[in-house]
């Protein structure tokens, strides 16, 4: 790891290995005095190294989110770190110049780490991948977390164990590292990345920490056998936790009900549905039950004849469209946090 002592030095998250004190640690520490309101934030990077980029793929991406909204990029085929959302306009020209600098530097860090381990594997061409996540949250309590994972052609490598200041290694063949930079990853995380998280929710406050309730409607689906389905659709949430449940009286449908993955609706905000199914004629008996931070209580829903006809619900491709959508513009930050 000479090489990113070399060329890491100062960087967060990847020091000259001048081990940084337990008091520096703690000084960061004591920066994050101010609380938020209620809510679970994070921050987090993901950066993706190529071996052999194409003409859509760059080199090295790097992409910056806070929750679930990317804020920065770092493309190497621009070699500029380019902001990704509004709220980061009052950032100045030393701001993406720093960035800038910080990311040209982890370009060069992370495509030695990928030779370095295509040496090991005896490997010398070919596509080849290495990514790197890091990041921290805020729990709503109050509470933080943070971690710190590489991956090299998109399997886990080397993670930080924050508690005993150790790597460890998913492969037989691995990266080595020592404690001092893990002393300065957790002092990294622990610190400025809660710092910067809170300096960033201070700046997107509006759109980060907003909530829109779900529009929630149930539809009825008869298959070809002449089962009867019911589907609860919540569409235009924010944020993109929710719980969808199907009831049946009292009795939740835990193992009864399919559902699918909460999915980006192309205008900032989420969809997801969730069924089960139902004999016929006792569709009425069945409610589905949905909360989200922007709802004040449980909302219950049932399906009403003829009030929420089949052919006004989106199907599952009008889903897969607007998820196309949101893909279609960021595209290799998409691939990346697969790799991951």
């Amino acid at each position: 790891m000479e090489q990113r002592t070399r060329l890491a030095a100062g960087l967060p998250g990847s020091p000259g290995c001048a081990c940084v004190p337990a008091s520096l640690a703690l000084l960061l520490l004591l920066t994050l005095v101010r609380e938020r309101a209620a809510g679970t934030h994070s921050l987090h990077y993901h950066y993706l190294t190529l071996s052999e980029p194409g003409p859509s793929l760059p080199q090295f991406l790097a992409v910056g989110y806070v929750d679930d909204q990317p804020f920065i990029r770092y493309d190497s085929r621009l070699s500029r770190a380019k902001s990704q959302a509004p709220w980061m306009t009052p950032m100045d020209a030393q701001y993406w110049e720093k960035e800038t600098q910080k990311h040209r530097t982890w370009e060069k860090v992370q495509h030695v780490e990928m030779w370095t381990l295509m040496g090991y594997h005896n490997q010398s061409s070919g596509m080849h991948t290495a990514q790197r996540m890091f990041g921290c949250k805020i729990q709503e309590d109050g509470h933080s977390s943070s971690f710190w994972q590489f991956g090299f052609n998109g399997q886990d490598h080397l993670s930080l164990d924050l508690e005993t200041l150790s790597w460890v290694s998913a492969q037989p063949v691995t990266l080595q590292s020592d404690r001092c930079y893990a002393e300065y990853d957790k002092a990294y995380l622990q610190g400025l990345c809660l710092n910067s998280l809170r300096r960033y929710l201070d700046l997107g406050n509006q759109s980060l920490t907003r909530t829109e309730p779900p529009k929630v409607h149930v539809t009825r689906h008869i298959a070809q056998n002449g089962g009867v389905t019911l589907r609860c659709w919540a569409l235009g949430f924010y944020p993109q936790n929710i719980v969808l449940s199907w009831w049946l009286g009292r009795e939740e449908l835990a193992l009864e009900n399919e559902q699918v993955e909460t999915r980006p609706s192309g205008d900032g905000t989420y969809q997801k549905w969730a069924a089960v199914q139902v004999p016929a004629g006792k569709e009425a008996l069945y409610t589905c039950h949905v909360q989200h931070p922007g709802l004040n209580h449980t909302l219950t829903v049932t399906w009403v004849k003829d009030k929420q006809p089949y052919r006004q619900a989106p199907s599952e491709e009008d889903l897969h469209q607007s998820q196309n959508t949101i893909r279609a513009g960021a595209t290799q930050s998409e691939d990346q946090h697969s790799l991951l």
